[in-house]
């Protein structure tokens, strides 16, 4: 007989989360879902993801839905236990780290002693499914900004050619200012490293650059692309913080995230760390990324500029995905920068639509 493999996904309504969901359903895999819309609490009504829940009840054949914070860590456990999952992927987060600042005990608790409870409930349960935690490039702080730049027309890049390929996991996490946000991440972090090494269980924890696709509850504290495109589309004005508009990010589409999880799934390591994002093909400045959203929109973007950046903020950050492709050769990036974008704004004019029609 034949038994259904069981994911069990935290933050299935958010961006990461639903595209893993939509992924391994259509592998035949039971879905069950963990969220609570703390995106919501977080940010406001413009954080809600209510609306990706719904999607994912109402399109996937196996598909549950569980209501639950991860910082009741009684009923994390007790989730754990009535499910007793194939493998465990980790994506609900507190995720900005202006926001952390406000919200320093949320902010934690949710980050660091969610990522914990979860953490020793796998390890007490199901300690041979293999655990992915979507850690973050945050975890670097602001050290990346140590490296020599090179100032070009429309971005910043490294003068360096040790990063010509961009940051590698190698890159010190210590002595540098994180945000209150890339504190708690560091700490998620190393607990999912330490999990995997000191108990044998295997874990990974994925270093995440600009995550996107077009499922992305973007907001101005996070979500650069989303928010970006629906600042465009509206005739908002968006701002641009410090660095003359040419701090550089690489975008990696959620799709592909789901693909290289899949690839750690069938065949696992202990206490391995990812940079994953979109790598230096992938990458463009903030002015770039205007060029690209008015291809697809047809409309001129509006945009201040503050000058002052955000406390912590990379200037230039792009992933070195050599590890990745070593570890894990059947992965690459497929869905190019231009293509997601194009995606991010045909899935806004719909989201847009539907809530004037409304």
């Amino acid at each position: 007989m034949i038994t259904t493999r069981k994911l069990l996904i935290t933050g299935s309504s958010g961006l990461i989360g639903s595209e893993v969901s939509v992924y391994f359903d259509a592998q035949g895999w039971q879905i069950h879902g963990v969220d609570n819309n703390q995106r919501a609490v977080f940010f406001g009504a413009a954080g809600d993801t209510r609306w990706n829940q719904r999607r994912l009840e109402a399109s996937l054949q196996r598909f549950q839905h569980n209501e639950l914070d991860i910082r009741d860590r009684g009923g994390v456990l007790k989730l754990l236990r009535d499910v007793r999952p194939d493998a465990i992927v980790h994506a609900a987060a507190q995720p900005s780290h202006d926001r952390a600042a406000a919200i320093p005990f949320d902010d934690f608790d949710t980050n660091a002693v969610g990522t914990l409870n979860l953490l020793e409930a796998a390890r007490q349960v199901c300690p041979a499914a293999p655990f992915v935690h979507m850690s973050t490039n945050k975890v670097y702080g602001d050290r990346p900004n140590s490296i020599p730049l090179r100032e070009l027309e429309t971005r910043w890049d490294y003068a360096d050619p040790q990063y010509s390929n961009g940051i590698p996991e190698s890159f010190s996490i210590d002595q540098s200012k994180h945000s209150l946000f890339g504190a708690s991440k560091v700490a998620a972090d190393v607990m999912v490293q330490e999990y995997g090494r000191y108990f044998g269980m295997p874990t990974c924890a994925l270093r995440g650059g600009c995550l996107t696709g077009p499922n992305h509850t973007g907001v101005e504290l996070h979500g650069f692309l989303s928010f970006l495109v629906r600042c465009n589309l509206e005739g908002r004005e968006y701002r641009v913080f410090g660095y003359k508009g040419k701090q550089v990010r690489d975008n990696i589409h959620s799709q592909d995230v789901a693909r290289f999880i899949h690839e750690f799934i069938r065949s696992p390591r202990c206490g391995e760390v990812y940079n994953i994002g979109g790598g230096r093909p992938n990458s463009c400045s903030i002015l770039e990324a205007f060029k690209i959203a008015e291809k697809y929109s047809g409309k001129p973007m509006r945009y201040s500029y503050v000058d002052e950046n955000r406390i912590g903020d990379h200037i230039c950050y792009y992933s070195d995905l050599s590890k990745m492709r070593e570890h894990y050769p059947a992965w690459d990036i497929t869905v190019s920068l231009d293509e997601t974008v194009r995606q991010i704004v045909d899935a806004w004019r719909r989201r847009l639509g539907n809530e004037q029609a409304i």
